[in-house]
């Protein structure tokens, strides 16, 4: 096979064409973005190609049309005319502490421009030189000046409940998008894109004809990688990796289904998998969880503390749209935050009731997103989890022997050391086995089991239900009482029922904890 090369890292359109590397066509979506409306907002999660597409259209907008050939592009574009473009990457004004700091860091982005276009003693502040800058760019060209920019809510992300900092923040925030409005008739088109969705009042406040292509079917797959993008652009990708798997390519491409696809965008659009995570994965000719290389976002973590998130309620949730698909800083949950950071996506929808389901993509995002809250909600590592015990508990669950699962797990839970966290843990939650689910349910994800507490049935809901190829186990758990009449309550309450059809062998384990000693005191087997 030919060598092919994957753009890693690589978030310029032109330097992925005339470098010749791996390349899927989105210009005909990019083409209709470019002429759906004046001003466009979309968000998307990080590492799903937001920069590269700010760079196609920033490329498509200043007529480098010989970058195009060949693309589904040309057979729609025949002007291409250039137009001044101003595109900015706010990443660089991450994590600026105060106010003054964030206006000195868009002010050293608008640098460049000035240069270009030239600058006036009057210009003072960022919204003050971005004004002066569009206002030029239209007087030495003769044409509008388009306006691109990526991450706009970086320098917010950090401070969501920080009020004094956020608000200080938004006002630079709100004095730098102003000129978008002011000088309207010089732009042409203005794209802005991020992660989260800050209300339009709070930072665009100018802009009311703001249109938000975040949940609309047009584009859903303008990022990421469809699944007949997948079997037709990196055909041969598959197949390059099932060998040096030895495995066929049927067997990878649904090994990477499984890892790696699974969002959904709007409701009806096709599955879209993780670009980031697929093309790595082809790269290193290794499956593995390339999204939280960098962990999971510190923000985000601070979020799910600061809702006290029930995390196990987190994979099947039937809400409205507008309980996911909202401001940030509106926030009542951490829902709309994990949705459009990507933990969180849409796998159904219901016309009648216009209610969506959400719940976690694939398993790529279930690993990363267990490890990285183990730690924050029971004190415990997930490097200790995967050192011994999982492979321990792993092999006895796979040769059937539950009971030597659960010896495992008692023997770990033991071990665990007593730190201040998971004590404050313990007593944080409504109750200690609410607690202990938790911490079940955690280790399980992490194990690469699919996992789900609180399982509604006809008899009321099942503290916990996995789901492992050959078998599916229904756990009650108990602190009071025994485990004896946890799995009594599992047969008269009929939780085991509704599995009963398909076609696994079906186990129930009655769990009692005790919270004395911080582990299992004994448990029931049947089935």
């Amino acid at each position: 096979m030919e060598e092919r090369r994957y753009p890693i890292g690589i978030q310029t359109f032109s330097e992925m064409i005339r470098e010749k590397y791996v390349y899927v066509d989105k210009t005909d979506l990019i083409w209709q973005l470019a002429h759906y409306a004046k001003f466009v907002f979309l968000s998307r999660p990080r590492r799903f190609g937001k920069s590269l597409l700010t760079s196609t259209l920033e490329s498509y907008f200043r007529g480098d049309r010989d970058l195009f050939e060949g693309l589904k592009i040309t057979e729609l574009e025949k002007e291409w005319t250039e137009y001044p473009v101003i595109r900015l990457d706010l990443s660089s004004a991450k994590g600026r502490k105060t106010a003054d700091d964030l206006q000195q860091s868009l002010m050293f982005l608008l640098r460049d421009y000035l240069k270009i276009y030239g600058s006036s003693e009057q210009e003072k502040t960022p919204g003050q030189c971005l004004t002066g800058i569009i206002q030029r760019a239209n007087e030495q060209t003769g044409r509008q000046a388009v306006v691109i920019i990526d991450e706009y809510d970086a320098p917010l992300l950090e401070v969501l409940h920080e009020a004094e900092t956020l608000n200080a923040k938004r006002e630079v925030m709100q004095e730098f998008y102003q000129p978008l409005k002011a000088k309207e008739a010089m732009i042409k088109f203005c794209f802005i894109t991020g992660i989260t969705k800050f209300s339009q009042l709070s930072i665009f406040s100018t802009i009311n004809n703001l249109t938000n292509i975040t949940l609309d079917r047009k584009f859903a797959a303008i990022c990421g990688i469809t699944e007949t993008e997948l079997t037709t652009v990196l055909e041969k990708d598959i197949e390059r990796l099932a060998g040096s798997y030895g495995i066929s390519p049927e067997e990878m491409h649904q090994k990477l289904k499984l890892r790696y696809d699974g969002y959904h965008f709007t409701e009806d659009s096709e599955e879209v998998y993780n670009p980031f995570s697929l093309l790595k994965a082809f790269l290193q000719s290794k499956l593995a969880n390339y999204w939280f290389e960098s962990g999971t976002p510190s923000f985000l973590i601070r979020q799910l503390q600061y809702f006290r998130t029930d995390i196990t309620a987190m994979d099947c949730l039937d809400v409205f749209s507008s309980d996911f698909d909202q401001p940030t800083e509106n926030m009542k949950n951490a829902l709309p935050l994990l949705y459009q950071s990507g933990y969180l996506t849409i796998k159904g929808y219901d016309p009648e009731s216009e209610m969506y389901r959400l719940a976690i993509p694939n398993q790529e995002v279930r690993i990363g997103y267990v490890e990285g809250l183990l730690p924050v909600y029971t004190g415990i590592e997930s490097r200790d989890v995967k050192a011994g015990f999982a492979l321990k508990f792993w092999r006895a669950l796979k040769q059937g022997d539950t009971d030597l699962a659960m010896r495992e797990m008692q023997a770990y839970l033991a071990g665990i050391p007593y730190v201040e966290s998971f004590k404050q843990k313990l007593a944080e939650a409504a109750t200690a086995e609410g607690f202990y689910e938790y911490t079940m349910y955690l280790i399980f994800s992490m194990l690469n089991f699919y996992v789900k507490t609180q399982v509604k049935c006809a008899g009321g809901r099942v503290d916990m239900v996995v789901w492992m190829p050959d078998a599916i186990y229904v756990f009650e758990m108990k602190k009071d009482g025994t485990a004896q009449k946890a799995l009594e309550q599992i047969d008269s309450k009929g939780y085991a029922i509704p599995y009963q059809t398909d076609g696994r062998r079906v186990v129930k384990v009655g769990v009692k904890f005790d919270a004395e000693t911080r582990t299992i005191d004994s448990w029931q087997i049947a089935g």
